[in-house]
């Protein structure tokens, strides 16, 4: 039985949380190993990066946009520790509310 420190990926998929960078180098990364747990967080991290951008390009609009984007700040920075958290305990859990839509979205990812 594999434990979870031994899980094949493991380190990738806690580096594509870290920064947009981290993103990145775990994209080269799963290139050369191609692991599904690796590829699993690459998709809900990069749904996560891209639901912030959304709420950058947002909080442009004036009023309703900075109401909305300090708001979806905090959602995103909590996406961002269920992500870091599923990748550390070595489960492939989608994070809370998007996690689904992320995978069908990023699905050839």
């Amino acid at each position: 039985m594999e434990s979870n420190l031994e899980k094949p990926g493991k380190d990738i998929g806690l580096i594509a949380y870290l920064t947009l960078i981290g993103l990145i180098v775990a994209m080269v990364m799963n290139s050369d190993k191609k692991t599904e747990f690796g590829r699993y967080h690459i998709r809900q991290s990069l749904g996560i990066f891209l639901t912030g951008f959304s709420l950058l390009v947002i909080s442009f609009v004036p009023f309703i946009g900075w109401v909305i984007s300090f708001a979806g700040f905090f959602f995103v920075i909590y996406l961002l520790i269920m992500g870091i958290l599923n990748a550390v305990n070595g489960r492939m859990e989608p994070v809370p509310v998007l996690g689904e839509q992320y995978n069908v979205w990023l699905k050839n990812i």
